[in-house]
């Protein structure tokens, strides 16, 4: 049991953080709550990145476009 802890471990901290880190980088960029959104990035995997799309990036492109 533990050693398959210790796999989904180390399966799961590299999904996790590299999400958290882009999260946070793209958000600082467009000016949007980084730190929210880096470690709610940190804690699941995918729906902060599907709810960053859907609150986030959409409606920013939309706005250059215009």
């Amino acid at each position: 049991m533990n050693q398959e802890k210790l796999v989904a471990l180390v399966l799961l901290s590299p999904i996790l953080l590299t999400q958290s880190i882009w999260l946070f980088i793209d958000a600082k960029k467009k000016g949007t709550y980084a730190w929210f959104w880096g470690i709610w990035g940190l804690i699941q995997f995918p729906c902060p990145s599907l709810f960053y799309w859907l609150f986030v990036i959409r409606p920013y492109k939309k706005k250059q476009k215009m």
